[in-house]
Formats: C-alpha cells, structure tokens, sequence
C-alpha cells in the first residue's frame, strides 16, 4: 500500500540522523540531542501543510481520535455522532472516554447521511464526528450548520482521507479539531503514528499535556515539570517522527502518483454503464487514495469481488462482509464486550444499536467496492489492472 512502497534515501537520512544522535523520545533530554527535534519539525511541517495554527503528533490515529475528542471536552456519558462506516478506531477513542458512539446511516457518499445526523441528536449529544472513509468526505458545509445550531463540536476524523479537500480548505482543518493517521497504510506513514490538528490554541495546548502524562513541558527540566491535570501515553517516538518528516517532504509526489492512477482506473470502469462511482460533495476533492464505486445488487458485487482475489487484483474490499469497518460484523461492540466493566450508561447505549436496522446503509455498502489505489504501479500496470477489472465486472453482469 503507499507510503512505505516508495521508501528511499530520504527516510534513511531521516532515521540515521536520529539512530546518530541517540535520542529517541520526543520529549526532555535537551542536551543530548544536538539540536535534533523530528516531532517538532513534523509538526511544523503539518502546520504548514494543512494551513492550520497548531498539530499535535502522536503514536497512532487512534491516539489522534481519542486526543481530539478529550480536549474537546467529550467524556462520560456525552454522545457522539458517527457513521456506521467506519474503521473500528473511531469508536474505540470515544468508548476509551466513556462517551457513547451513536452509530447513524450513510448515504452515497459513504459517510454520514445528514439527514440521519438531525435524527440522532439528543441533549447527551457532544460532538459530530464525520469519518472521511476511503478518500472523501460528508456534506461539511450542512455539518458546520448543524452544529452550530445545536452548539455542538464537529471532529473530522480525516485518518482515512489525508490530502483531500472541501470548498479549497484541507480535510482535517474544517472542524474544531482534525485527526489523521500515518500508520503503514496510509497514504505517507511514520510506520506508526497519527496527529491532532486544529486552530484553537486551549486544545492544542491540552493536546500537548493529556498526549504525555499531563506534563505541562514547561522549562527544559522533565522531572520538574507540573502536572495541571491527568493525562496519559500517547507519544510518538523520534524514529516514527523521522520517517513521517521524510515523508511530507513527498506529499506531493504520493499524491500526484495516485491522482494519475486513480484517473486511469476511473477512466476506463467509467464506460461500464452499470458502474456508479460513489458521490463527492459539491466543492470537496478525494485524496485519490481510493477509488470507490456501486455495481447493481449486493449479489452481484459479491460475485466481482470474488472474481478480482481470482484474478489476483489485491486491495479491493467489500466492506459489506469486512469484519472491521461496518457495523453489520462489529459483534464486540454490539455486544458490548469489554475486559474491565463499563457504565451502565454506556452499556445501554451501546444495546440501542441492536436496535437499528442500517438497512440504507447496507444499501450502499452492499453494492460497493472501494480499491486502494497504489503509488508503486507503473502505467503499464495501472492499465491492465483495470482491464482486467473491467472484464471481471463485465462477466458479473
């Protein structure tokens, strides 16, 4: 998958500068490092990058999530709204509060319905959580008017969509607090590692305590340091920041590999007229990482997607039958399985989504396939990978 494909002289640099200087913790140790500082600088980079005042880099997207959501202020008993698409991180940062994930329909454009959003708001309820799933993202513009009537939070959960964007702006700088993640999936990677991005400076200030203990970072003695309130573990180590400073360095590069193979796929699935590529928000601009598209019945998508893994066309999934992105194979939390009790209150919550049907939602990713678009194809592969999709389609119906 991309990222780690095009792994070069740059990352190298990156990782032996830091194996080099010896210190591989973000924080403290100030006279050992030679000036070295690789989160700070992946920081500033990302500042820069997605046009926002602060980042806050982390151990993974679902430290990001968890972070965005805590400085926030979501905690027990507060109710997000989320879409039943997802990757299971998202709900697993707002259950690690004790806040209640309030799972509701997409629509076609694989994330959240708006109109299901209105339904499910109740005076429990926090924060919107839209998941920018397989490139793209919800109607934020309605989202933005939404929560501004009901004075809630809107936190983009941008881990799956990185170098997309709505109305010009990056995804991830649009709500109150943005969150990726550069795991080594994702389109640039630090082999693990994720981060919190907003323009508010109380949040990103308590970003930057809560991410490490609550250590206030205040004065260049760690053990001195106060603790203004509790915090915990979720820093990301120099070597990870190392690898992800290299990387952004080539954002542009990844992302123009995957544009021009992400057009020659859709350019030839485009003259099957059964073929429907998911709906992109008027103003919005996928990442390319993915290219997502409908075929007629959930029969008929089952049977293509059997036909690629025979024909060896790797990395397309129907997350209808995926047991970690969609609601319908999500048994843990249906059944509220967890090793340590939870609340009462978080426990009835979670019952209440046995309770609904997402049969619009199963609508949709019933009859979807979504295939990750690689950076490391030639033209030449790009090309006959999608004949030989077009001819497994083609057979299907």
């Amino acid at each position: 998958m991309p990222g780690f494909e095009l792994f070069g002289d740059q990352e190298r640099h990156e990782v032996n500068d830091v194996l080099n200087n010896g210190v591989l913790m973000r924080f403290g140790f100030d006279g050992m490092r030679n000036g070295h500082w690789k989160a700070k600088e992946l920081e500033t980079a990302l500042q820069e990058r997605f046009k926002v005042k602060h980042a806050q880099v982390l151990s993974s997207g679902t430290a990001a999530v968890t972070v965005a959501l805590a400085v926030s202020g979501v905690g027990a008993g507060d109710e997000v709204i989320m879409p039943c698409f997802t990757f299971v991180a998202s709900f697993e940062g707002v259950i690690a509060l004790g806040a209640i994930p309030v799972l509701v329909d997409i629509d076609d454009t694989l994330t959240l319905d708006i109109e299901a959003v209105k339904k499910a708001i109740t005076p429990k309820t926090k924060a919107i959580m839209p998941v920018h799933m397989c490139g793209s993202m919800a109607n934020l513009n309605a989202l933005q008017i939404i929560c501004k009537e009901h004075q809630l939070l809107l936190v983009e959960d941008a881990c799956q969509a990185i170098g997309g964007t709505y109305r010009g702006k990056p995804l991830g700088s649009i709500g109150d607090a943005g969150t990726f993640s550069f795991d080594f999936v994702k389109t640039f990677t630090c082999g693990e590692g994720g981060a919190v991005i907003t323009d508010n400076a109380e949040f990103a200030k308590a970003a930057d305590h809560y991410s490490d203990h609550g250590h206030d970072h205040v004065g260049n003695d760690r053990g001195a340091e106060a603790h203004p309130f509790l915090g915990y573990n979720y820093r990301i180590s120099e070597l990870n920041a190392a690898v992800g400073l290299a990387q952004i360095k080539r954002f542009d590069e990844f992302i123009g590999l995957q544009k021009k193979n992400y057009t020659i796929i859709r350019n030839e699935l485009s003259k099957i007229p059964e073929v429907v590529f998911r709906t992109v928000p008027e103003g919005g601009e996928e990442s390319y990482a993915f290219i997502n598209f409908f075929l007629p019945s959930l029969e008929t998508t089952r049977q293509v997607a059997a036909a690629f893994k025979a024909e060896g066309i790797d990395a397309c999934f129907h997350y209808y039958d995926n047991n970690w992105h969609y609601v319908r194979k999500w048994q843990h939390l249906l059944e509220a399985k967890s090793l340590f009790p939870l609340s009462d209150e978080l426990k009835s919550g979670l019952a209440k989504l046995n309770l609904q049907d997402f049969i619009q939602s199963d609508h949709y990713i019933g009859r979807n396939l979504s295939c990750l678009i690689k950076l490391s194809w030639t033209e030449a592969e790009v090309t006959q990978r999608v004949k030989n999709m077009a001819k497994c389609i083609l057979a299907a119906l």
